[in-house]
């Protein structure tokens, strides 16, 4: 079970490096597409590749279905808020704002099920937190503009949408979970978008390349995985893992676009590294872990 355990938390990992990878795609498609049709587009391709394997290795019968509804809208609200504020700030500072889910998570937990994280726990939160401040602002003065205020929206969601795959990840297949909450997601994202934005859309080749790669890889793959991966681990170690998404994003966006490589961004990326080692290998007192 160890083993397991190590081993999904690896796949959070990895799933945190395709994340993190195409935030600067997906912000040049934003240039030909509106943010709710990307999604829908990307979801719906998402789900048909779940379904896909969900009637590859199962039978069609009688699932429940609250849990992945559930959590489908609150990741379409975390991706709609997202995508709509990187047109309005920096795929580096989307990054960092979207990485605050990590100190929601926790909060939430302890007060939805009156249990707090050990020491470690929140040691490693908090030198995340601070490693994705060091990586993304550039002085003292911390200005939320529109597209933040969007992300920080986004984070809470995504934070809500962790402890509901924390929940029923345990209670439901894998495979019918992924599929139901990516399936909701591509439903609401086309039902809205006409409402929450004037659609459009020009066929060009970084839309085209940022749908295969996001439908793909960032949303059938990765949220295969991660609906797999949560069910071995608490809803705060799996947080505290997608905090490598802005480091990830950070990366790409200095192989990409040539952002600047700073000590800063630097001692930020170790905070980050630090804070999850520091919750691995619980060198602090542990408190009251938490298997929400």
């Amino acid at each position: 079970m160890k083993a397991t355990h190590r081993f999904a938390e690896l796949g959070l990992a990895c799933v945190c490096l395709v994340w993190g990878s195409t935030f600067v795609l997906v912000k040049k498609a934003l240039d030909d597409i509106s943010p709710a049709l990307f999604l829908g587009i990307r979801f719906s391709i998402g789900a048909a590749l779940l379904a896909f394997i969900y009637l590859l290795r199962d039978k069609p019968g009688p699932r429940p279905w609250t849990g992945g509804i559930l959590a489908g809208i609150f990741l379409f609200a975390g991706y709609f808020l997202q995508t709509l504020g990187l047109r309005y700030t920096s795929a580096a500072k989307s990054g960092f704002l979207t990485g605050l889910s990590i100190v929601f998570v926790p909060m939430l937990t302890a007060a939805i099920y009156r249990k707090t994280p050990g020491v470690s726990e929140w040691a490693g939160v908090a030198l995340a937190t601070v490693g994705m401040g060091l990586m993304t602002l550039t002085s003292l003065q911390f200005e939320i503009g529109f597209g933040d205020a969007l992300t920080v929206g986004c984070a809470f969601a995504f934070a809500i949408h962790i402890l509901l795959l924390a929940h029923y990840s345990k209670r439901m297949p894998t495979e019918w979970l992924a599929l139901l909450q990516v399936g909701t997601c591509a439903v609401v994202s086309l039902a809205t978008c006409r409402i929450l934005e004037s659609p459009f859309v020009r066929w060009r080749p970084n839309v085209w390349m940022a749908l295969a790669v996001t439908s793909v890889l960032a949303t059938a793959a990765a949220f295969l995985i991660q609906t797999w991966g949560q069910r071995y681990t608490t809803a705060t170690r799996a947080a505290l893992i997608f905090s490598l998404e802005p480091v990830f994003a950070w990366l790409t966006s200095y192989v990409v676009e040539r952002e600047v490589f700073t000590g800063q961004a630097l001692a930020g990326a170790g905070c980050i590294l630090a804070g999850i080692l520091l919750v691995e290998l619980k060198p602090l007192a542990r408190g009251v872990s938490v298997e929400a």
